[in-house]
């Protein structure tokens, strides 16, 4: 059953959301409105859109927030809109990485359901502290690792479930770009000021930013737990406190190897992600360029180009895809699935149920096990690059 088919089943109104964070300036906030927006699952009825309280006022105005609803702080707004009959739902936390945590929580003890941006928080004692707190109110808790929403990264994974690889022995991932290449966090940009600052971004740079995303897609993918790892964390660029490429040798629990690469230095890279999952029976590669297309290999056969809404398309591709075959879907649809798929768990909760098994979503403990993989990275390389046990 495709997501539009669940709604429509369920006959669920809109669900009331707020924000925290992205007002104006924020590219991020931005894409988290559009991507709520995509399936008409979500109304946007209040806000906290910035530290700054005129900035958040006149970032509610911009979007059509009402005035009594635009609120100078989050624990303001959690107060208020958890009092109020037709207050919010959910709430969308897209922050600079410090702000997760106590955002989160005030949200979370006002019995109110959360989305939140990635890595989950500044450090892993704080999302432990997240992951009880949810076992506790019972809330939905969504992380927006977004590349987990592509059609054909879900067909990659049921494939890896079902067999199609065999035992999977080798898990790649790579995530290089260049806009940090030169120090644009001295020359006014915002989002690098906050990416490169420890007390906002958390103890890694690069890792936190991006090398989360590849290491989230490497285990949604192949279903694998990672062991320990090897890491060599590097800052390129003079003047920066945080790292800005990471090279990282990986073992996963089970005996299979791996490595990922991540950079922010990387010149002619955009957002270059990609993974290749390699079994005894067979092979898959994907890049993020180009969503659509799953290369899968059988051994000793010839490459077989699978696309999404083609002749070898899984249903589990099937049911987060909006458009025919040949019309892309990209960054912002696969934002959007994440989105459906947490409103499928709200509705259910409306309910008092549990959402589908076929609904599927970066939830608060993948957000802990990202922090895992930060600390064990950040420890192995001030370590001297020591293999280091991850979690």
């Amino acid at each position: 059953m495709t997501i539009e088919a669940s709604r429509q089943e369920q006959g669920a109104d809109r669900i009331r959301l707020g924000m925290v964070g992205g007002g104006q300036g924020a590219f991020i906030g931005a894409v988290h409105r559009i991507a709520s927006r995509i399936d008409d699952q979500y109304e946007l009825v209040a806000g906290a859109l910035s530290s700054d309280p005129e900035r958040a006022r006149a970032s509610a105005r911009e979007l059509g927030i009402a005035p009594d609803r635009a609120y100078g702080s989050f624990e303001e707004m959690a107060k208020a809109e958890a009092a109020r009959p037709d207050g919010i739902e959910a709430v969308a936390i897209v922050t600079p990485n410090h702000m997760h945590a106590p955002a989160a929580k005030a949200f979370l003890e006002a019995g109110i359901h959360v989305i939140c941006d990635k890595p989950l928080t500044l450090n892993v004692a704080e999302a432990k502290e997240l992951v009880d707190l949810v076992d506790k109110t019972g809330k939905v808790f969504a992380v927006t690792h977004n590349y987990t929403g592509y059609p054909m990264i879900r067909q990659a994974r049921a494939m890896v479930e079902k067999g199609e690889l065999g035992e999977i022995r080798l898990v790649q991932a790579e995530y290089p770009q260049d806009w940090l290449t030169e120090r644009a966090e001295a020359s006014g940009s915002k989002q690098a000021e906050w990416r490169t600052d420890p007390k906002r971004s958390g103890a890694g740079g690069c890792i936190g930013d991006i090398g989360t995303h590849a290491y989230n897609l490497a285990c949604f993918v192949s279903g694998l737990e990672l062991d320990e790892l090897l890491a060599q964390l590097t800052t390129f660029v003079e003047g920066r406190q945080l790292d800005d490429d990471v090279q990282i040798l990986l073992r996963w629990k089970g005996g299979a190897k791996g490595m990922l690469w991540a950079s922010q230095v990387a010149v002619g890279n955009e957002n270059g992600l990609k993974l290749r999952v390699y079994g005894t029976k067979g092979g898959l590669e994907w890049t993020q360029a180009d969503p659509n297309y799953l290369w899968f290999t059988r051994f000793g056969e010839p490459k077989q180009l699978l696309t999404r809404g083609g002749a070898g398309a899984w249903p589990e591709a099937a049911r987060v895809t909006r458009v025919p075959a040949g019309h892309p879907e990209g960054y912002l649809e696969g934002f959007a699935n994440i989105y459906a798929e947490a409103a499928l768990a709200i509705q259910a909760a409306r309910k008092g149920e549990k959402p589908g098994k076929d609904v599927i979503f970066p939830t608060v403990r993948d957000g802990l096990v990202g922090m895992q993989f930060i600390e064990a990275a950040v420890a192995s390389s001030k370590a001297g690059n020591q293999w280091t046990k991850v979690g």
